[in-house]
């Protein structure tokens, strides 16, 4: 992670197995719930999303970095697109309205584990002095990363506005917290009227 020497003041840091898991979870439950076809979630939309929901707001110099932090061997996001990492996501970029997003993707060598690298960018994240919002999408399902993220922002800095992102509701610590489903949902294509008529 040297090489991140540049921060911007908007970081999102996304563990990319988890969410293609996720995103693959909710496209075979909602397409047996609403009777229709999913297809990939929209990645540009999805990370939109979760600007939208960690505070970002339109500014025309604003930009964002989003890090995908995924195993070694994994090559692609499998339920997004574009998904592949080296191909269409590492050191490229899109802008729009909200912010101009710089995209790059790190697999986890074997000598350290997913989630102390993880937490490692998330604290070094935190404590940055250019860094005004971090946003972390992590497994916080298995039980261990939300108290792991519970003592790595312990101290962070109180003007730093920081949100994680889960499936399930994560008891307090020193951020904010949205549920990870919503945003997953708009970028699938999923609307809520589908939903409320089953």
């Amino acid at each position: 992670m040297n090489n991140l020497e540049n921060w911007s003041e908007n970081i999102i840091i996304v563990d990319a197995d988890y969410i293609d898991k996720v995103a693959f979870d909710l496209i075979v439950n909602f397409e047996r719930m609403i009777g229709r076809h999913i297809p990939q979630a929209d990645l540009a939309h999805w990370i939109d999303c979760i600007a939208l929901d960690g505070g970002l707001k339109e500014k025309d110099d604003n930009e964002s970095q989003v890090i995908f932090i995924h195993d070694n061997g994994t090559e692609k996001l499998k339920n997004f697109s574009p998904g592949h990492f080296s191909n269409d996501l590492n050191g490229k970029a899109f802008k729009d309205n909200l912010s101009e997003f710089v995209l790059s993707s790190y697999a986890v060598e074997e000598v350290v584990g997913k989630e102390d690298f993880i937490l490692d960018i998330v604290k070094t994240a935190a404590n940055h002095k250019d860094v005004r919002r971090v946003m972390v999408v992590a497994d916080c399902d298995d039980g261990t990363m939300p108290e792991l993220l519970r003592q790595a922002l312990r101290d962070a800095d109180d003007e730093k506005r920081i949100t994680v992102f889960a499936m399930q509701p994560v008891a307090g610590g020193n951020f904010r917290q949205e549920i990870l489903g919503y945003s997953l949902m708009s970028a699938l294509g999923i609307r809520a009227d589908e939903i409320k008529e089953r």
